[in-house]
């Protein structure tokens, strides 16, 4: 089978797949947990429990704080104990809903059973809101809800379906994990999507670094009654799992400069994401769980480790149980080592995205000694997004915004690739980062005063 890519930029890191075959394993529970009311792109949602209340394992806790918002369902059965401010991963002060944990009591109706259910409801209608009172939401690192993904605006229409299998990024084994052991689950999770979306062609694409679970899918595909899916092997390549990277290597497509995927029509979903939608609309299992990767260049062996997790739990519960922090550990990191969230807080909670725990050395996290930048291009050969993040350095330093727009530091992926490529250790992605947060902010106060403007006019029309 030939392996495509895309064909702008990117970089070749060492994939470090070392859990790749450690079994998940399923979690235990803690005492207590600690459910963020932010766990999803958009508004934060809105706690219906009191202090006090019992909740079953999968009830309803928070209704969705506005259109692009999910709601948040109890991982656990006990008492609320609170409603309160908790710091994130990052110290940032977030509502948390605290549950003591009292057994595992689950709520009516949710189907526990290993038994595979193939047949897809015909109401495409009924299954996005089954996907939407689920709460499930992208599971590749943006936490986007689900239903609106699946739900492109009128006038556009998915021609392909794509789902990203890549797990480009080092040391995450967790996709490929659920990839080997949830197989049927996923391909059923994409014949659901592949339904709602009016049934557009679909491809599952999987990285070569990975061939049995490309052999996997393959096989499976062959044992389910479902037409117009297809497992693509993607070349091994950073950022291959991004969403533009896959529409360039799936469909020959660039999606432009603030478009959506759905503008050339592509709809991307993760394969955890299509086996959360699996079990929202075939086992009427809410987003309650995930799983989460233990891993790093500090941590022997043996001590690698794909966990089935709830959210909630504390990343110090699961440090513990996996053997504590290795000596050695000089960074702990959420996500990837290219694009994850340093973790400032150990005792905050996992989410509905979390995939991993990493542990990094000090020789893996160590910054070399920044020099003047020698002119070489590298960075701009890397980034995957065309643009040239030594001009963007040089004009986020001057503090020219209006260029910084025009040279579009608002498409920034923040992947690192000029970060990973430049020779004279520049924090390409450091500057770059800011500078993206100053345009995307100008951007947003020119629509929104934009927007008043329109309203003021229409208001004044009508007046006359």
């Amino acid at each position: 089978m030939s392996k495509i890519t895309f064909k702008i930029g990117g970089v070749h890191p060492n994939d470090a797949k070392l859990a790749r075959d450690r079994a998940i394993e399923v979690l235990p529970l803690p005492q207590t947990v600690y459910v963020s009311m932010a766990q999803h792109l958009g508004a934060p949602a809105k706690p219906i429990v009191a202090v006090g209340d019992k909740v079953k394992t999968g009830q309803l806790i928070a209704e969705a704080g506005g259109f692009i918002s999910a709601v948040v369902h109890s991982p656990v059965s006990g008492t609320v104990k609170s409603i309160a401010p908790r710091a994130d991963i990052a110290g940032k002060p977030v509502t948390h809903v605290e549950i003591s944990v009292e057994g595992d009591e689950w709520a009516e109706g949710i189907d526990l059973s290993d038994t595979l259910v193939t047949e897809i409801p015909e109401d495409r209608v009924a299954i996005l809101k089954k996907i939407q009172d689920c709460g499930v939401v992208g599971l590749g690192g943006a936490t986007f809800p689900t239903h609106v993904k699946l739900n492109p605006a009128p006038g556009s229409k998915a021609e392909c379906l794509i789902l990203n299998g890549a797990e480009c990024e080092p040391y995450l084994t967790s996709d490929y994990r659920i990839l080997l052991e949830k197989t049927k689950e996923i391909i059923v999770g994409a014949a659901i999507m592949q339904k709602v979306l009016g049934g557009c062609h679909t491809v599952i694409g999987i990285e070569e670094n990975k061939p049995e679970a490309i052999e996997a899918v393959r096989k499976a595909l062959t044992e389910l009654p479902y037409n117009n899916i297809e497992v693509q092997s993607l070349k091994k390549k950073y950022p291959q799992g991004g969403e533009k990277q896959l529409i360039a290597a799936v469909m020959g497509r660039e999606v432009g400069s603030g478009a959506l995927p759905i503008s050339v029509g592509a709809v991307v979903q993760n394969v955890a994401t299509s086996l959360a939608v699996y079990e929202a609309v075939q086992k009427n299992k809410p987003l309650i769980t995930n799983t989460l990767t233990v891993t790093g260049d500090c941590l022997p062996l043996e001590r690698q480790h794909n966990y089935l997790f709830r959210i909630g739990v504390p990343l110090s519960f699961i440090a513990e149980y996996a053997g504590g922090i290795p000596e050695g550990a000089a960074k702990l990191i959420s996500g990837g080592p290219m694009m994850g969230k340093a973790i400032s807080n150990l005792d905050a909670a996992t989410v509905k995205g979390s995939s991993s725990i990493l542990y990094l050395s000090e020789a893996s996290t160590r910054r070399g000694t920044e020099s003047a930048c020698i002119r070489c291009g590298r960075c701009a050969q890397a980034c995957p997004m065309g643009l040239e993040p030594f001009l963007l350095n040089r004009l986020y330093k001057a503090g020219d915004n209006e260029a910084l727009e025009a040279n579009a530091a608002q498409d920034c992926i923040e992947c690192g690739c000029c970060l990973y490529s430049c020779p004279a250790n520049i924090p390409l992605l450091d500057n770059i980062r800011m500078a993206k947060g100053t345009v995307m902010g100008i951007l947003r106060a020119r629509a929104a005063a934009a927007k008043a403007a329109a309203e003021a006019a229409k208001s004044n029309e009508n007046k006359n």
